[in-house]
């Protein structure tokens, strides 16, 4: 059914598009602030990118409980959610990397990057919806501005610097147990300006042993000088867990809500302090720098055979940046050149295994010109060279011998495009590179093994991308449309044959991304995207196989209804396609079934007070958005998703 939903929704979009043309009228493009094409709040028409924006009003009226849901439901971006609502260990992927998203997607808080520096998963717990502004949604390579793991593409996510004084509290009831507590409160004037917003939910879960518990707190300080400001960024989290595992296929079939696990769980806490500032030099040259610091501690207990770990990571950075706007003779051009400098340490004292400690340190210099050639054509040229030393210890433990290495490497990126924009339309093309370095956890080799090893022969993944793209704006339509192309060569991924990582054959991914968005009235909103990814080993044993969890098709609808006092109404509706399961490189196995999806939400404001209510998975769809193939005793292991949910909120503004 779903699948037939799919194919008339795309065989419907030609029809949409050749509209008669006296019912449009065309409207000059606004340039919007975009943050992520140049590291710096500028209005960006031109950069040779496909560049989406899900606003503030798109976050309250999209039916989501938290931020990887949100962005599930824009073209390209795929979301496994592992241990229900609350997001806990959920991830987000571009590209149809699958479990090595995390090292190939970038996700950045107001420019800092969230991702870790091993193979953990992001902590979502310290970015509640209220407290942002925007979301910036970059497809294709980031590498040249950004680095290491922004091979697919990058999602900032920018933070409200309001100052504007309010406050507001929400309290949410809902399925299992779902209990959440939501606040916020600012302050500020022409000299300084503060805000803080706090979270705290907790829920009995879906399944057995899935019980969750977030606590966060996060905000911004600002003191506003004459050409500038100064500014601390902090956010402190608490969430744990229970982990209920994967379910064999007989076991999901029979009971999804079932555990392979009733007492593993993981308990983490940790917090994010980043002062900084910007400041005008001069009416042409303004510089930008924060210092990060982040710190987590993670401590997992693994009942089943008798382990547990207590990991703790500390990470410092260093990102100040300069731009410049010089012109180029009588052309307007602006450069953009920075420094990110990264130190970071991971220990695990671990029980049921050796204990481990690595070190990691990443200095990076990038460049990037833009040039406007005329008035409508303008051209980007931008590189990058990041040096990466690592190094890796792991203690002696019963047949194990101690292990211990380091490596030194250095990769270079660059990339270039053009830009062509008239009032309602815009064409560009680019061509670039991209890395990635192998992360800390990739660098023990066969842990499970009498002999462990140091991984560093894995070469640094690398490869080439090509995107051609558009966008075309006609009255109350809207449509972006982009097409790439990304060769990778040593692909950095697990393999299951001998329980280390290791650089795959050569793969490529063809995509093509589609959004349209169709304003009917000033009431009624639609949006709906398409992505088709075709995600390939290029050679080797693989030779033209299907990269696993790479979904061939995604498709996204979004239908928003203000109706003023009688209330905002929302449908989001989700299609992923198969996909092959996770270790079946040789797609012998039976597909990953796709799944379709259907949320729901309504909300009601009177004076000061808003109902919300919301329903999930509204046709309650058995899947799983994440199983692998077990090699050794030849098993199919899945995570279920939660089955139809209900959400009830009461928000009130101060």
């Amino acid at each position: 059914m779903s699948s037939t939903i799919l194919r008339a929704a795309v065989c419907a979009l030609p029809a949409c598009l050749l509209l008669p043309a006296s019912h449009l009228r065309a409207e000059e493009v606004m340039a919007p602030v975009v943050v992520t094409a140049t590291r710096f709040a500028d209005p960006d028409p031109r950069i040779p990118a496909n560049i989406s924006v899900i606003t503030r009003d798109d976050i309250r009226t999209t039916p989501a409980l938290n931020l990887p849901d949100l962005l599930a439901t824009r073209a390209g971006v795929n979301v496994s959610p592992m241990y229900g609502p609350l997001g806990i260990d959920a991830t987000v992927d571009i590209g149809g990397f699958g479990v090595t998203a995390t090292s190939n997607t970038l996700i950045l808080v107001d420019g800092q990057r969230l991702n870790p520096i091993d193979s953990a998963n992001l902590i979502w717990a310290a970015l509640p919806l209220e407290s942002i502004e925007r979301i910036e949604i970059m497809r294709g390579s980031g590498t040249v501005l950004y680095g290491d793991r922004a091979t697919s593409g990058v999602i900032n996510i920018i933070t409200d610097k309001s100052g504007k004084p309010r406050a507001s509290a929400t309290a949410t009831v809902g399925s299992y147990g779902y209990r959440g507590l939501d606040a916020s409160v600012a302050t500020g004037n022409e000299h300084a300006y503060f805000n803080l917003f706090a979270r705290y939910a907790d829920s009995d879960g879906y399944r057995r042993n899935n019980w969750q518990n977030q606590q966060a707190a996060s905000g911004r300080a600002g003191l506003k000088l004459e050409r500038g400001e100064v500014f601390t960024d902090y956010a402190v989290y608490k969430e744990a867990s229970g982990l209920p595992g994967a379910l064999t296929q007989p076991q999901f079939q029979a009971n999804p809500r079932n555990a392979s696990t009733l007492f593993d769980n993981q308990w983490k806490e940790g917090y994010r302090l980043r002062p900084g500032i910007t400041y005008a030099l001069t009416d042409t040259v303004t510089v930008e720098g924060e210092i990060a610091s982040e710190h987590q501690d993670v401590k997992s207990t693994f009942v089943d055979y008798g382990g547990a770990s207590n990991r703790v990571r500390d990470t410092l950075a260093f990102t100040p940046r300069l731009r410049w706007s010089h012109g180029l003779g009588s052309l307007a051009s602006v450069t953009v050149a920075g420094l990110d400098h990264y130190d970071g340490t991971v220990s695990a004292t671990n029980r049921g295994s050796a204990n481990q400690w690595a070190h990691q340190t990443s200095t990076a210099y990038y460049l990037q010109n833009v040039t406007n050639l005329t008035q409508q054509l303008s051209l980007t040229m931008g590189g990058r060279s990041q040096s990466m030393s690592q190094s890796a210890n792991q203690a002696e433990f019963g047949l194990q011998s101690a292990m211990a290495g380091r490596s030194n490497r250095t990769r270079n990126a660059y990339d270039i495009g053009l830009a062509y924009a008239q009032d309602a339309w815009r064409v560009y093309g680019k061509t670039g590179t991209t890395f990635r370095f192998a992360n800390i956890d990739e660098l023990f080799g066969n842990p499970f093994g009498t002999t462990p090893f140091f991984a560093g022969n894995i070469h640094p993944q690398h490869g080439t991308i090509q995107e051609v793209g558009g966008s075309l704006k006609l009255g109350a339509w809207s449509t972006k449309l982009s097409f790439s192309r990304l060769d990778l060569t040593d692909e950095i991924g697990y393999d299951p044959s001998n329980y280390t990582n290791t650089n795959f054959k050569p793969t490529r991914r063809d995509s093509a991304n589609f959004e349209l968005e169709w304003k009917a009235s000033d009431r009624w909103n639609n949006r709906f995207t398409y992505t088709y990814l075709d995600a390939t080993f290029r050679s080797g044993a693989n030779a033209g196989k299907t990269v696993p969890l790479a979904p061939r098709d995604q498709a996204t609808l979004q239908s928003t209804w203000k109706g003023g006092a009688w209330g905002t109404y929302s449908l989001a509706a989700r299609y992923v396609g198969n996909r092959r399961l996770d270790g079946d490189f040789a797609n012998q196995q039976s597909w990953l079934a796709g799944y379709f999806t259907a949320d729901l939400q309504g909300s009601w404001t009177v004076q000061k007070v808003t109902l919300t209510a919301k329903l999930l998975n509204a046709l309650d769809k058995k899947y799983s958005p994440y199983a692998y193939f077990q090699a050794y005793d030849s098993t199919i292991n899945y995570y279920p998703a939660d089955g139809r949910t209900a959400y009830v909120s009461a928000r009130y503004d101060f």
